[in-house]
């Protein structure tokens, strides 16, 4: 059984009172979307992270906003620079019934051929944005890599054929590559002499 978190409403454009709700445990958020109004709330930091921690991003969350049941996902997570630390949350109410548009991070699997040949694989993609209904988000998307060779590219249209959900990226999105390590070199040491050049033209834009 799933844990209902209760949220309660609360006043906006007051910048201490956000401060006040923090440092008493709560994390301000916002819900909006399916069958309820835009309403700012907050929600018990611990709770939420416990939530998170058990579902992932993708999960469905149960909120009681004082009474009214929804059925949410997290849209949003704003989180501070420097500790980490979750600031605000979007919860977007959904429709059990209707299809929605969620991104799901992409997971490797298995070692590829080019790698173990001395190749280096390259992540392009790292979330996958896909249609479905809430109940069957997945947590993330396992892509297996082993026969990508070196000079192979994998493309959103390879995945496509593998599941059983609609795939909102183009075909021609490149997810993953295996390049030779001479290229993986080149490639890094272009971006140096790009570094370079932008530090020597530096003074002159600045004269």
């Amino acid at each position: 059984m799933s844990t209902v978190l209760q949220a309660t409403k609360r006043k906006t454009g007051v910048r201490s009172e956000l401060s006040q709700l923090r440092k008493g445990g709560k994390v301000p958020a916002v819900i909006y979307g399916y069958n309820i109004e835009n309403t700012p709330i907050a929600v018990d930091y611990k709770e939420v992270a416990k939530e998170v921690q058990k579902r992932g991003r993708t999960g469905v969350f149960d909120l009681d906003v004082e009474g009214k049941k929804v059925k949410a996902l997290i849209q949003e997570v704003q989180r501070d620079r420097l500790n980490g630390k979750v600031l605000h949350i979007d919860f977007l109410s959904v429709n059990m019934e209707e299809e929605v548009e969620v991104e799901v991070p992409i997971h490797a699997v298995g070692e590829s051929v080019g790698v173990k040949e001395g190749g280096v694989l390259t992540q392009i993609l790292d979330t996958l944005k896909i249609k479905v209904k809430p109940a069957e988000i997945p947590e993330k998307i396992d892509i297996d890599i082993s026969n990508l060779g070196i000079g192979d590219t994998l493309f959103v249209s390879d995945i496509r054929e593998r599941v059983n959900y609609q795939i909102i990226e183009g075909d021609d999105v490149t997810v993953f590559t295996v390049t030779s390590p001479a290229t993986a070199r080149d490639a890094g040491q272009g971006d140096n002499d790009n570094q370079d050049i932008k530090a020597t033209e530096a003074p002159e834009s600045q004269a």
